[in-house]
C-alpha cells in the first residue's frame, strides 16, 4: 500500500493570531457594548478549533452502513436522507417532471453592480418555456452568494486526489464547525440536482471561464461522480482506509447519471466556446445526456460593444432570445423521452475500460 504523504499544512494558528482573525468580524462599533461577550465567544471558538470539533453533534450511523456504530454528523445524515428521498421521487413515474435552471452569474442588483445580470434574464426565458409546458422549473440563482447574508458555497478540498472513497456523497467536508466553515449551501443544491429530470446551465463567461460561484458548485459536484455514500466505511476522513478500499477496486458510482442537460453560455468578446465545451464535457462525464446540438448554445451579446447599454443590446437580439428558448424546448423534449424510457442512449450499455 502506498503511504499517505503529509507535511504541507501550515503551522497551526497561535492563540493570538486566532484572536485577531476572530475579532475582525466584529469591527462595527454597534458591537462595542458586547465586547466582553465577544471575548467569551472567542474563547469557546478557540477551544473548538484546538480540539478539532468539526462535527460536534453526531449519532451512530445505524443499519445499512459499513460500521453501524460509527458516529456520523447529524448534518450529513439529514442531507443523506433527503437525497435518498429525492432520488426515489425522481424515479417514480407519477412524479411531476422537474427542470433545474442554474443562473451561473455572480452579478445581481442586490450588491455592488447595482443591476441584474443578463444571465438572469436569459434564465427567465428558459423558465417561461418550461412552465408553459406544464413542467416544474426550479431556478437556482448562484449570484446569491455575493448578495445574501450567510449564503456560502465552500471550496472543494480535493479528497478525490487522495482516494475516491474519501470523497463522500453527499460531501462530508462541510460543515466544519471548528474551522467556522458552516452555512454550506451545497447540502440544498445537491438535493435540487437529484430532484431534477433535466438541468439547464446559463452562464456568462469571465476571463474565458465560468464565474466563481458556478465553479465552486461544479467542484463540489465531484462527489456525485464516483463519491462514496458511506462515510463510516472510511471512518470519516481516514486517508489510509480510503486508499485501501480503492486499491481493492472501486465502482465509481455516477449518482446523477441519466438526467438530461442544456447549456446557454454568453460573453462579450472571447471564450464562450471554450466554456461551453468545458461545461458539456463535465456534464457528459457525470453521465448526464445532452438534449442535442440545439441545446448547447454559445453566443456573444454586443461583440466588442460597450458594457453600459448591454441590456439594450440583449433586448434587440431577438435571435439569441429565440435560441435560448429553443434550448429549453429541446430539453423538454428530451425530458419527455427520459420519462417514457425512449431517450436514445446508444452507448449506455458500454463498459468503460478506464474507470473515472
Amino acid at each position: 500500500m502506498t503511504k499517505v504523504r503529509t507535511g504541507q499544512a501550515d503551522t497551526p494558528l497561535t492563540r493570538d493570531e486566532f484572536g485577531r482573525r476572530f475579532q475582525q468580524r466584529w469591527v462595527d462599533p454597534a458591537y462595542d457594548g458586547e465586547r466582553d461577550a465577544i471575548k467569551r465567544l472567542e474563547a469557546i471558538a478557540w477551544c473548538a478549533l484546538d480540539e478539532g470539533r468539526k462535527a460536534p453533534v453526531t449519532r451512530p450511523a445505524g443499519p445499512g452502513f459499513a460500521d453501524p456504530s460509527y458516529d456520523l454528523s447529524v448534518d450529513w445524515l439529514a442531507t443523506h436522507q433527503r437525497l435518498k428521498a429525492a432520488q426515489a421521487a425522481w424515479a417514480r413515474p407519477g412524479t411531476r417532471s422537474r427542470v433545474l435552471v442554474v443562473c451561473g452569474s455572480a452579478r445581481n442588483d442586490g450588491t455592488c453592480p447595482g443591476e441584474m445580470s443578463k444571465t438572469w434574464r436569459l434564465c427567465g426565458l428558459v423558465q417561461e418555456e418550461i412552465e408553459n409546458a406544464g413542467v416544474e422549473a426550479d431556478l437556482l440563482d448562484l449570484s446569491l452568494v455575493t448578495s445574501e447574508y450567510g449564503r456560502r458555497i465552500h471550496p472543494c478540498k480535493g479528497c478525490v486526489g487522495t482516494a475516491m472513497p474519501l470523497c463522500h456523497w453527499p460531501c462530508s467536508c462541510y460543515p466544519n464547525h471548528a474551522l467556522d466553515q458552516a452555512s454550506d449551501w451545497m447540502a440544498e443544491i445537491y438535493e435540487r440536482w437529484v430532484s431534477a429530470h433535466g438541468v439547464v446551465l446559463v452562464a456568462p463567461t469571465y476571463w474565458y471561464q465560468s464565474p466563481s460561484p458556478l465553479k465552486l458548485m461544479i467542484d463540489r459536484m465531484v462527489c456525485a461522480d464516483g463519491g462514496n455514500p458511506d462515510p463510516s466505511s472510511t471512518h470519516g476522513k481516514k486517508a489510509a482506509e480510503a486508499k485501501a478500499i480503492e486499491e481493492k477496486g472501486w465502482d465509481f458510482p455516477k449518482h446523477l447519471a441519466g438526467r438530461v442537460y442544456g447549456l446557454v453560455v454568453h460573453g462579450d468578446v472571447a471564450g464562450v466556446e471554450q466554456q461551453r465545451h468545458a461545461l458539456a464535457d463535465w456534464l457528459d462525464w457525470m453521465g448526464l445526456v445532452d438534449a442535442g446540438d440545439g441545446a448547447r448554445l454559445a453566443r456573444y451579446v454586443g461583440y466588442y460593444e460597450p458594457y453600459y447599454n448591454s441590456h439594450d443590446t440583449l433586448d434587440a437580439d431577438s435571435a439569441f432570445q429565440q435560441e435560448t428558448r429553443n434550448v429549453a424546448r429541446a430539453l423538454l423534449a428530451a425530458v419527455a423521452q427520459l420519462r417514457t424510457g425512449t431517450l436514445s442512449r446508444p452507448d449506455a450499455a458500454l463498459e468503460p475500460p478506464r474507470p473515472k
